[in-house]
Order: C-alpha cells, then sequence, then structure tokens
C-alpha cells in the first residue's frame, strides 16, 4: 500500500509539473499566433486525446514528462517533412527571434512562478518553528554515527559557524551549508573551545537518505507524558508526568541517556528512581528485548514559533523557491569539482517517489512538488539542446549575432541532445534501482 500511495503522488506531481510546464509553452505560442497542433501529458502511447479548435490535448501511457508541438519547430519528434516549404505566418520558424525566445522559456517561466506560488502557500499555511540557539546551548547536542565521525561529541554545544554567529538548530546542517566548502564549526567542549571541520565530500555521506537523522539532534532533557495501557511502565507504577532521574542508582537527566541504559538492560527488572509531585520515590520496572519500557516521553525544549502575515509569507516561500536554484547551481559546482559523487546527487523517478512517503501528507506532497518545479525550470535552462535551455541558447544566438542557425543543424543538434537525455534518463534509472536494491 505504501509503494502506491508514492507512485500515486509521484504521478500526481509529475502531472502538474509537466502540465504547468507544457501550458506555459502554449499559452505564449498562441499569444503570438502560432499554430499549436498537440498539447501532452505524457509520452505515447496515447491513452486518451481530445481536439479542441486546432490543439488536440491528450494524455500519454508513460508519466515521465510531456510535449507541446508548435507547428514549425524542430523538437523532440523530429517531424522536418515539411520543413523545405516556405514558412506560413502560423509557424514557430516564421516568428522574430525574440517572440521564439518567449516561447521557449514559457515553461520555465511558469515553472519558476508555480514554485514560488507553492513555497508562499507554505509558508502561510505553516508558519515556522524552530529551536534557536540559545535553547540548543543549554543541553548542547547528540552525536551520532555519523556526527561523531565528523568531530563531535555528546554534550558539545556549538558556538559558531565558520567563525559566524548563528541562529537556529537547522542552520547547523543546511543545504547551503552542506554545498560549501572548507566548513568548520567551534565547540564548547568541558570548558575549552575546539574545532570540528567538515571535509568537502560530507554531503556524500548525508546523501545517503538513512544517515540525515544520523548526524548530530538537539539534546533534551524529559518527563513522562503518558504511560501505554498494558506495558511494563504501567506494570511498574509509572504514571504521567513523572520524571525518570536514575537508573540503578546511575543518574539520568536526559533522554540519549535514558536509552543507553535501556539498551543495556534488555531482558532486565531494573530499579528506576523516579520524581512524582516533588517527592523522590523508587520503581521496579521489567525492561522489555527491544530496550523499552513502554511510555511516551514529553521532549521538554523551547521552541520559537510564529506565523507570517501575508507580506511575510511573499518574501519568505519567494526566498526559500530561490534557493532551490541557488541549492542546484552548488550542488553542479561540487559535482564538477569532483566533491560529490554523481550516483548519490542525481535523482530519477524511482528515488523521487519515496521523498514523497508511503503515507500522503499534502503538506509534504507540495512541498516536494514546489522543489521539484524549481529544480525543473533550473534543469530546462540548461544549454543541452533538446532541452528549452539549448532552443534558448541557439536563439540568443541568433538575437546577437542576426544570424539564423540552419534547420539541418538545428535538426542534428536536436538528434544529440536527445541522446544525452535519454542517456541520462536510463542512468538515474539504474542509478535509483541499485540504491533501492537490499544489498
Amino acid at each position: 500500500m505504501e509503494t502506491l500511495i508514492m507512485v500515486a503522488q509521484l504521478l500526481l506531481g509529475l502531472s502538474i509539473l509537466v502540465g504547468v510546464h507544457e501550458w506555459g509553452h502554449m499559452v505564449a505560442a498562441k499569444a503570438f499566433g502560432m499554430r499549436v497542433e498537440k498539447f501532452s501529458i505524457g509520452f505515447p502511447p496515447k491513452i486518451w486525446g481530445k481536439q479542441f479548435g486546432e490543439t488536440e490535448y491528450s494524455i500519454g501511457a508513460i508519466p515521465l514528462g510531456g510535449f507541446v508541438k508548435i507547428t514549425g519547430m524542430i523538437d523532440e519528434s523530429l517531424d522536418t517533412k515539411n520543413m523545405s516549404a516556405e514558412p506560413e505566418p502560423y509557424e514557430f520558424r516564421a516568428k522574430p527571434a525574440w517572440q521564439r525566445l518567449i516561447v521557449m522559456m514559457g515553461g520555465i517561466i511558469v515553472n519558476v512562478i508555480t514554485g514560488i506560488i507553492i513555497f508562499i502557500g507554505l509558508a502561510l499555511a505553516n508558519g515556522e518553528a524552530y529551536l534557536p540557539k540559545e535553547e540548543l546551548n543549554k543541553h548542547g547536542i547528540i552525536a551520532y554515527d555519523l556526527g561523531e565521525q565528523l568531530g563531535f561529541q555528546t554534550g558539545d554545544k556549538i558556538l559558531s559557524i565558520n567563525g559566524q554567529d548563528y541562529e537556529r538548530f537547522s542552520d547547523l546542517l543546511s543545504p547551503d551549508l552542506l554545498l560549501g566548502s572548507d566548513n568548520y564549526y567551534t565547540v564548547l567542549r568541558d570548558g575549552k573551545e575546539v574545532r570540528v571541520d567538515m571535509p568537502n565530500d560530507f554531503i556524500d555521506k548525508f546523501a545517503d537518505k538513512k544517515n540525515r537523522v544520523n548526524v548530530i539532534a538537539p539534546r533534551w532533557p524529559f518527563s513522562v507524558e503518558s504511560v501505554a495501557p498494558g506495558s511494563n511502565a504501567e506494570k511498574g507504577g509509572l504514571q504521567a508526568k513523572d520524571r525518570i532521574t536514575s537508573i540503578n542508582g546511575q543518574p539520568i537527566q536526559y533522554f540519549d541517556e535514558l536509552s543507553s541504559s535501556l539498551d543495556n538492560l534488555k531482558g532486565a527488572v531494573a530499579s528506576f528512581g523516579v520524581l512524582r509531585g516533588g517527592e523522590e520515590i523508587n520503581l521496579e520496572i521489567a525492561v522489555g528485548e527491544d530496550g523499552t519500557i513502554g511510555f511516551y516521553q514529553n521532549r521538554e525544549l523551547d521552541y520559537v514559533s510564529r506565523d507570517f502575515t501575508f507580506g511575510e509569507a511573499v518574501g519568505e516561500g519567494t526566498y526559500n523557491a530561490f534557493a532551490v536554484v541557488w541549492l542546484n547551481i552548488k550542488g553542479f559546482q561540487k559535482m564538477i569539482a569532483g566533491d560529490v559523487d554523481v550516483r548519490k546527487s542525481l535523482s530519477g523517478p524511482i528515488r523521487i517517489a519515496t521523498f514523497f512517503g508511503g503515507t500522503w501528507d499534502w503538506n509534504n506532497f507540495w512541498r516536494i512538488v514546489g522543489l521539484l518545479s524549481m529544480v525543473l525550470a533550473f534543469m530546462n535552462f540548461l544549454p543541452i539542446p533538446a532541452l528549452d535551455g539549448g532552443h534558448v541558447m541557439f536563439l540568443t544566438w541568433e538575437i546577437v549575432t542576426g544570424r539564423k542557425p540552419s534547420d539541418k543543424f538545428l535538426e542534428n543538434a536536436q538528434k544529440v541532445g536527445m541522446v544525452i537525455l535519454l542517456s541520462l534518463m536510463a542512468f538515474v534509472i539504474i542509478n535509483d534501482t541499485i540504491s533501492i536494491l537490499p544489498f
């Protein structure tokens, strides 16, 4: 069922993104009097189609893209049978270069607008909540395996990043930081300042999904929120609002200390020191084979939360949308520099589906769609023939030099671009498949 939900979200997300992208091309073309023969979401074979005016609207069976066929344009269909005849006034090739440029930019522009609108909507709906530096450093961090490899230790208090102050916990592993170079942290450990350096290829390890929660986390004191019915905790007398202060005489202040102690007491009965209503009591509680006793914790950390006004949401959403583009640029720089493994950085439809998750969460769905909309705009702007950016490159050349590339040149460039794109698609699909194999 989880797989079906992931696939359904992927198909819906791609349909929205491809639909608005191709709509951008079509609207611009029609605005300049160009004939649009076909508008398709998905690639052939066609499973549905209907003619409205001069345009056939259809849905293809392969939901990994779409296309708009504009008369007189050399596109991925490579239909050039009428290109030797004199162009008709309604053809793409008969229009001024600036109009053709706007048509080719139409999909990119609409994807950018779509991404911005989605991020504005998310900011308006959700506001923001974050753990400020001051609250984080009351208790320090938990260093997991990958964090320890970096050089962190549990209990460290992080003072600065690259010698600069920071505002919130999320800044410590922000995408902008991970995609940077020569980064370091200054931490307070046992009363001394210590430098922790981040290797330039650290993002390779972080890119592995299972590692993203395996670096650092805020350290938190806790109390008992509720006790699971029938659990060992209930049988041992633990109650809501209790505070566990020790296990077998060892002091407990933070939840990671509790987890570590329970892992070493699996299947045993332990003596729990508990603070209840100002009174210290002792309880004998059996620890399960999974290292738990059966209660829900209350994390005692003070997060800052606030709602955005519409004006603030516009600013926040726009910033977040363009931050995606900037991070893609930095990611490409990392790949070119050899700091990032291409196999871990490029995702195809299989891995993208896992980003949506196996439960239908509309907030997460729109966040992923907004992100993909900006990524699609960025990728389409790359100067590769067969992408919009390839057409933009040739049209810009024509506008600047006054010389139009020949139809034969454009046809051959389109063929080269298609080979590049198909090869890239094959690579990411194979790479995705390998990444989800259990070995």
